[in-house]
């Protein structure tokens, strides 16, 4: 199962309000573990950087001036999602700003039925406290330290941790064998059990008990088949 831990930093948040998409981080995740590959790229708003999204993640415009404009690296996104599930915290916000991008430049924009919003996941795990990723992090004791400024791939990383860590974290299977083989115990159990008959032994173990050891327990047997309080539990 082929998914994508994703992020985007903007340069606000609305992008109805003339926001936009300024940094996009992916990771390549098959069957919750990461494989190594990222989608990681900048992107030029075209606009200034307001000083609130600045304090967050340390991208300014003079920064991104030289970057691509998203026009420009949309086909690059877009192949390196293809039609994997997209896992994003909080997913209506980032999901707003990709599909306005992609509206922006003629692209078929991504349907909510390809994206896992873990946030609302979260919430359903843990419905009192915080389920911020900072508190998730804690919460699975995943290593944040690294998280000075919010960072698209940064966070991507970090909520691809999460998320195995929500799906049974790295001994969900023990990796003993490959998912394709691994036993159905519900079908196990539905098969007839086949009886198999009792092989004896070629040939007779010998007593470990003395001739004496023998006649003496005999003798304790005899002794309590005579005695009445004893019959009751002899018969």
């Amino acid at each position: 199962m082929r998914e994508i831990s994703f992020d985007t930093e903007t340069t606000g948040l609305n992008p109805l309000d003339g926001d936009r998409l300024v940094e996009i981080g992916g990771v390549e995740l098959i069957n919750f573990i990461p494989t190594g590959r990222t989608c990681h790229l900048y992107v030029n708003p075209q606009r200034d950087m307001p000083e609130e999204a600045f304090r967050i993640h340390g991208l300014s415009a003079e920064f991104l001036s030289d970057k691509p404009l998203f026009v420009d690296v949309a086909d690059e996104f877009l192949d390196f999602v293809g039609d994997s599930r997209l896992v994003i915290h909080n997913a209506p916000f980032d999901m707003g700003f990709i599909n306005m991008e992609l509206g922006r430049c003629n692209k078929p924009k991504i349907p909510n039925t390809q994206v896992l919003d873990t946030l609302k996941l979260a919430r359903r795990k843990f419905p009192t406290g915080s389920v911020s990723l900072d508190a998730l992090c804690s919460r699975y004791s995943v290593d944040n330290t690294k998280r000075v400024y919010h960072g698209a791939l940064l966070d991507a990383e970090l909520l691809a941790e999460v998320y195995l860590e929500m799906n049974g974290g790295k001994q969900k299977n023990l990796g003993l064998v490959p998912d394709d083989e691994a036993i159905d115990l519900d079908k196990l159990n539905d098969e007839p059990k086949k009886r198999v008959a009792a092989k004896q032994r070629p040939n007779s173990l010998s007593p470990s008990l003395s001739e004496e050891e023998i006649e003496a327990h005999a003798k304790f047997l005899a002794g309590m088949k005579s005695d009445p309080a004893w019959n009751k539990y002899l018969k």
